[in-house]
């Protein structure tokens, strides 16, 4: 999806939410986020911090919250309520690329042969679209933020997103899935076990993040954010099983996952 048919979805989402939402009052805040994505996928080694720390990308995301502790209809605070005071409605739209690489012991200079030059020759590329909504939880008194109590307001979340994602993976070799002889592109493991069109699947999202006051109608928010995929072709990769299909592979122990750090920008809409 480009940037311009992203942001008329985002904007129509907004417009909608407002229309459904408008007659019970309450108000709306937009933003923007972006920052690296880390997806921890079946390129490279488990718990390795070269393959944690190179298979990373960057990300965006369009964001509007409903803000339950005031009204926008007279510019006044709602009822008082716990509910209304520490939670907050977050949807979003997100989009996401990341390049693959093998990295760790396995395809270290010192290791040689066909397997490690197969591991080397391996490249992936997986762009990812997102959309949902989570609740937010802020500890500490949403009005008291708002009317600059304090500056900073932390915050955890927890949500569902609907998830599009298109994968790539080729190899330097050539065409994978050669199988014999010395011009063999693909590791045993992944004979068979791609999946190089586009998908879509479900997330649980879950997040903790902060708040800093920057204007009475703005704030700045750093956000650190889990999403576990219920797919394991999300890197168009999944190794279930051997070539035969009867034997499962011990090191695929879980379906994609992301852990991306962002930075944003909320305004209030007055």
């Amino acid at each position: 999806m480009n940037a311009k048919k992203f942001a008329l979805v985002f904007l129509f989402l907004t417009t909608l939410c407002q229309g459904v939402y408008s007659q019970f009052g309450f108000s709306h805040e937009v933003g923007i986020i972006t920052g690296p994505v880390a997806l921890y996928s079946d390129f490279g080694q488990r718990n390795d911090f070269e393959t944690n720390s190179g298979n990373i990308g960057i990300g965006v995301g369009l964001i509007h919250y409903l803000n339950f502790s005031y009204r926008a209809d007279c510019n006044c605070y709602t009822r008082d309520t716990y509910f209304n005071d520490h939670f907050k409605l977050r949807n979003e739209i997100d989009y996401h690329v990341t390049n693959l690489e093998h990295f760790g012991r396995w395809v270290d200079p010192d290791q040689q042969g066909q397997f490690a030059d197969q591991l080397r020759a391996m490249k992936g590329k997986t762009s990812v679209f997102e959309i949902g909504s989570q609740l937010e939880y802020f500890p500490l008194s949403i009005r008291d933020f708002a009317a600059g109590s304090y500056k900073i307001a932390p915050f955890i979340s927890l949500g569902a997103h609907y998830v599009s994602y298109d994968p790539e993976v080729t190899s330097d070799l050539g065409e994978l899935n050669i199988v014999g002889g010395p011009l063999a592109t693909t590791p045993e493991k992944y004979r068979n076990a791609f999946q190089q069109e586009a998908g879509s699947t479900w997330a649980i999202v879950t997040s903790i993040g902060v708040r800093y006051k920057l204007t009475p109608l703005s704030d700045l928010m750093l956000d650190g954010r889990w999403t576990y995929y219920f797919t394991d072709y999300l890197d168009g990769l999944n190794p279930s099983l051997d070539n035969n299909g009867t034997r499962p592979v011990p090191e695929n122990k879980a379906n994609e996952w992301t852990y991306w750090l962002n930075i944003g920008y909320i305004y209030y809409l007055d």
